[in-house]
């Protein structure tokens, strides 16, 4: 068949193939058109059943309306499904008639067969049924979410929506558990949880807030007349009857005082004669002496209930504005609102004590002869009112909570009404920790005088003016200048712990922790207060350093284990000296507490921190910290987070003595065996306070831990498997380029584990050499000092000391954030194998990857300084401008240059139109300090920190702080040891310790070089200026001097020749011609035989200060 030529052999072919393509065509379209058949007959087949659905839906509401048919649960049931298969935003009229047609059914009167909610019961459509009830409701939310109020028809349609919400997640309207079927409310109750819980994580509560639906619940306000009062039988509260029999008239006068009438009044303003009258009888004394028998305080707490309470926020506008006004206005304006029905009374009593209190504090605060003399029963009245009141909401906590303005979240209902009332609540609960009540109330601490000495001179001050600094506020106050200069406090003993004096002091502090741990919502609020007194912190620090026969330590960790009242009380002092002190140190700059020294000189801090290092250290290593629960807990948790506030800014800016932080009592070895045994307390101690752990050993931990995971994942060479090796191919043209995309896909365990690098010269040509991590360590250097070159634009220097952090401009690099990740990856690489890098990093940015800006007590403007200190100054100087700020012309907005384009940066949405003054001029710092050092860069330092955690556990540097992060990546800042380089310093070439050339080398590094060129020595070897932090035993590969005699691309390496001429010194010819030279690879420093120590000495302080080397033998 094919003897013919070869070219109709060719023709044969090309016509069958083209044959086949024709009929693979055919079939394609055939294909094609059976496919767009399908989707065009599925697409009408829809269209018809929704039409055909659509249509019986109409049908059966429209008979539903003629009354030609009579609905039932089971068809309402099935027309809703049908309705729900195929609803669409124009079949909202139908959905309107499903939602009126269901709540119609609830309406009707015994006959089960009607009610919607029966289906629950069936035991066949129970899931069916609630699976549609959670759709029907939440297309109600979404409804809701385009509906406006204002508009008649929108108004009608939110009422349904909202009656469907209301009726489907409460049982109290469903007539099915009226009479015989109360025996099913717990099992509908349970349903009810079941929809709440369903449309809460949808976003219940979010479409409720966004479509004001609160707003359309009020009434409007209402004006009654002048003479307004509670006087007869009827405005006593029902749930005070119970007490008539056994309690004094006090008691029902003290219940319409405190929890006003029976309806809910908010009064905005009353009659001078009415506080008036409360004054002339004595009422506070007489309220304080009957609250102080612990039975009718509980009394009133508990009958304080449902609308009632409500009534407290009546009377405390009412005692606030009473007397706190010289001049009122002759009429009231009053939001009253109707009682709620009996089974929603008991939803409100737990704010009862708090709102009680409220009124003590401003009675109070309105005499303080009363105040003063009935002190200790005040403060007794006030701690039982909120310690019940805490009681209360803790023991209502639940996944469904509620979130209340004082108290916080528990579960049970909160009128959401009264919110607008919160802030006047809000203020008259202030007055507790306003400067008048606490002068009374600490004036047995404030009156002590701290022995005075002679003041030192202040160092150099900026000349802007702070102490005439205008105060607004009680954050403001919390920043002046304290005047007194006193000896320092340290702990001397000799105050009697059950003395009246401590006792009363004592009880004022469980107060004022109380308040704290109870209104959480206004805790800030609270601090502040107390901190607002330069000299309050400062003199109960004096008080507890006078306590127990000998002061300090031991009496506190007597009081931890004893259980007694006492013992809980001096804790509680402690506790409260704890949270002030750190909110106080929080919200000072380095000014003022390294140079003004607000509140606590220097010296007393380092007092203060080594009190309480020594306390958590107690704590955890005596046990107590693993049982401890609740108020122990509490207290451990304090103290901690004063004590490393304390610490973190010690480690921001020096100021207690070398090794002030260590515990010389804790053997490193005793608790490396405790943490191998999996012992609890060496975990706590490595979890709260590892700065108690010499830093080398804790370095050595690391290692440790790196080698167990090396392990643990296969990565370490044993005698029975041999790690995975992972080979790349390098071309050092494009060293970043091939190394990003050969690395970046490769896996986790892939880049954790061995990476051997072949490289390819500028010819195309492999490089002689096998890696034996020396080329790696190369290879890794390389690229970091490529990716960290602020020219590439992916990182940046600060001003002042060049500390690098990313660039916010980085984004010109089309894959930045990719670029950042790998950037990572590359440095956790390099701590992951113990490779110091010469890579300094700003301590912000370093404090961001270890996590530190997610804590409570993190503020961004401490660590500006290390971003750009002169703009720190300059903000730091617009908080103590004693003018007005908004004089300077600033908004809440920054402008930078961008590439040669102003670009206005808005610090808050809409901040360019906002002025700075000086009610927000603080808040503006702390904006602007984060938008620098977190928003501009917020992206790219996720991203880079994603890549370093991929390789490093964050969990493995929680042991360290920012520098000592910083020695982890770049080594050790401290100077060389050069006794311990030479001894583990190892020769090749013929060298050996005690060759003439060797000794002068060592000669010339520690007499004839100074520090700063010894670390250039040590960079020119290992391409780092810094000894590692274990000492060079633990550099890898280790450092090597090699005899050479000829030049590096002559350079063939040892011979017996070359070593025997190196060991007796024998020279081919003079090489003073040439220099040193390196390999950091290898960390291999070459030097030529020379003749004489001078040329040696002048040829080596050349080769590093020209930074010759860095080449590859």
């Amino acid at each position: 068949m094919f003897s013919v030529p070869q070219s109709s052999k060719s023709e044969f072919l090309d016509k069958a193939r083209q044959a086949r393509e024709e009929r693979k065509g055919q079939k394609e379209k055939e294909r094609a058109a059976i496919l767009i058949q399908a989707l065009v007959r599925r697409f009408l087949c829809r269209c018809r059943l929704q039409k055909q659905i659509r249509k019986e839906v109409d049908d059966y509401f429209q008979a539903s309306e003629t009354g030609t048919s009579k609905r039932n649960a089971l068809s309402i049931f099935k027309i809703a499904r049908k309705l729900l298969f195929i609803y669409r935003p124009e079949d909202k009229m139908k959905f309107e008639k499903l939602c009126r047609a269901i709540l119609a059914s609830m309406e009707v009167e015994n006959e089960p067969k009607v009610w919607y909610v029966s289906l629950a019961l069936s035991k066949d459509l129970t899931i069916p049924w609630l699976k549609q009830i959670k759709d029907v409701l939440w297309t109600c939310c979404q409804l809701l979410k385009n509906l406006k109020p204002d508009i008649l028809q929108d108004n009608k349609l939110v009422t349904l929506y909202l009656t469907m919400l209301v009726t489907f997640t409460d049982t109290l309207t469903w007539r099915i558990v009226r009479g015989k079927g109360e025996a099913l409310r717990p099992a509908l109750m349970r349903i009810c949880e079941n929809i709440m819980g369903h449309l809460n994580q949808k976003g219940f509560y979010s479409i409720l807030q966004a479509s004001h639906c609160c707003s359309l619940l009020r009434e409007p306000a209402k004006i009654i007349p002048h003479s307004h009062h509670v006087s007869s039988s009827h405005d006593i509260p029902p749930q005070c009857s119970y007490s008539r029999g056994k309690s004094t008239a006090l008691f029902i006068v003290l219940c319409i005082v405190i929890g006003a009438g029976s309806e809910r009044v908010l009064i905005t303003a009353v009659s001078q004669q009415c506080m008036a009258s409360i004054q002339t009888h004595d009422l506070l004394r007489k309220f304080i002496l009957f609250l102080s028998r612990e039975e009718q305080c509980l009394d009133i707490c508990v009958c304080l209930e449902g609308s009632h309470t409500l009534c407290l926020l009546g009377t405390v506008l009412w005692i606030n504005k009473g007397l706190h006004f010289s001049s009122v206005k002759s009429s009231l304006q009053i939001k009253k609102r109707k009682s709620l029905c009996a089974p929603r009374m008991v939803s409100f009593y737990p704010v009862a004590a708090c709102f009680s209190s409220g009124n003590l504090i401003q009675l109070g605060y309105l005499n303080e002869k009363v105040l003063e003399e009935e002190a200790n029963h005040f403060v007794k009245d006030l701690t039982d009112m909120l310690s019940y009141c805490q009681r209360y909401v803790s023991q209502k906590k639940s996944n469904l909570t509620h979130w209340h303005p004082v108290l916080g979240w528990f579960s049970q209902t909160v009128d959401y009404g009264l919110n607008e009332s919160m802030p006047l609540v809000t203020k008259q609960l202030q007055h507790l920790w306003g400067v008048s009540v606490i002068r009374t109330l600490f004036s047995d601490v404030l009156s002590k005088k701290l022995e005075s000495q002679e003041p030192t001179p202040p160092p150099p001050q900026p000349s802007t003016s702070q102490n005439n600094l205008p105060v607004k506020n009680l954050f403001k106050r919390a920043f002046q200048k304290s005047a007194s200069v006193r000896n320092i406090l340290k702990p001397v003993g000799g105050k009697r712990v059950d003395s009246a004096e401590v006792q009363k002091v004592c009880s004022i502090c469980v107060l004022y922790q109380t308040a704290l741990s109870t209104l959480t919502q206004i805790r800030l609020q609270i601090l502040t207060g107390l901190t607002h007194l330069d000299d309050l912190l400062p003199k109960l620090w004096a008080f507890i350093c006078e306590l127990g026969p000998q002061g300090g330590l031991k009496l506190f960790m007597e009081c931890l284990n004893n259980d007694t009242e006492e013992s809980k009380q001096l804790l509680a002092m402690l506790m409260l000296f704890c949270d002030c002190s750190r909110h106080l140190i929080t919200i000072l700059d380095d000014i003022e507490v390294y140079e003004e020294q607000t509140s606590f000189k220097i010296e007393e801090l380092i007092t203060i921190s080594s009190f309480l290092n020594t306390f958590v250290y107690k704590m955890i290593w005596d046990g107590i910290l693993e049982n401890a629960k609740g108020e122990k807990l509490e207290l451990f948790h304090s103290v901690h987070g004063w004590l490393m506030v304390l610490y973190e800014r010690d480690c921001r800016r020096r100021f207690t003595p070398d090794d002030h932080w260590l515990r010389k009592d804790l053997k490193p070895s005793l608790l490396f065996q405790e943490l191998e045994k999996g012992k609890k307390r060496a975990q706590l101690l490595l979890q709260y306070i590892p700065h108690v752990i010499p830093h080398k050993n804790r370095v050595l931990l690391f290692r440790n831990i790196v080698t167990k995971e090396k392990e643990s994942l296969g990565l370490v060479e044993t005698s029975s498997a041999s790690p995975h090796v992972t080979h790349i191919t390098i071309r050092r043209s494009r060293m970043l380029e091939d190394g990003y995309d050969q690395l970046r896909r490769l896996p986790v365990n892939s880049i954790k584990g061995v990476i051997r690098v072949k490289f390819v010269n500028d010819l195309g040509v492999d490089e002689a050499g096998i890696d034996q991590d020396g080329v790696f360590k190369e290879f890794l250097e390389e690229i970091i000092k490529k990716v960290f070159n602020p020219a590439l634009n992916l990182f940046k220097t600060t001003s002042g000391n060049e500390r690098l952090y990313p660039s916010p401009t980085s984004y010109i690099h089309e894959n930045h954030l990719q670029l950042f990740e790998f950037v990572g990856k590359m440095l956790g690489k390099a701590v992951y194998e113990g490779i110091v890098v010469d890579v300094p990093f700003a301590s912000f940015f370093l404090s961001q990857v270890l996590g530190h800006h997610h804590s409570t007590f993190y503020s961004s403007i401490d660590e500006l300084p290390s971003l750009d200190s002169e703009f720190y100054k300059n903000l730091t100087s617009i908080k103590r401008y004693d003018g007005d700020v908004s004089d300077l012309g600033l908004t809440l907005s920054y402008d930078e240059d961008v590439m040669g384009q102003l670009v206005c940066h808005e610090l808050i949405p809409g901040g360019k139109t906002m002025p700075v003054t000086n009610e927000n001029k603080i808040s503006y710092i702390h904006l602007m300090a984060h938008f620098r050092m977190h928003t501009q860069i917020k992206e790219q330092t996720a991203a880079f920190i994603r890549g370093f955690r991929s390789i490093i556990n964050p969990e493995w540097l929680h042991m360290f702080s920012t520098p000592e992060v910083q020695r982890l990546v770049s080594g050790d800042n401290a100077e060389i040891d050069l006794d311990d380089l030479k001894k583990h310093t190892v020769y090749y070439g013929g060298f050996h310790s005690s060759h003439r050339v060797i000794i002068w080398l060592w000669d010339i590094l520690s007499s004839d070089f100074n520090a700063e060129e010894r670390a250039m020595f040590l960079k020119f070897v290992t391409s780092c200026s810094r000894p590692p932090l274990l000492g060079f035993a633990y550099l890898k590969p280790p450092f090597s001097i090699r005899c050479v005699e000829v030049s590096d691309d002559q350079d063939t390496g040892d011979t017996l020749g070359s070593v025997l001429r190196g060991f007796f010194t024998i020279r081919k010819k003079e090489p003073g011609g040439r220099l040193p030279t390196s390999s950091t690879c290898f960390n291999l420093l070459k030097l030529p035989n020379y003749s004489k120590k001078s040329i040696l000495r002048d040829k080596l302080r050349y080769a590093i200060s020209m930074n010759t080397g860095f080449e590859l033998s």
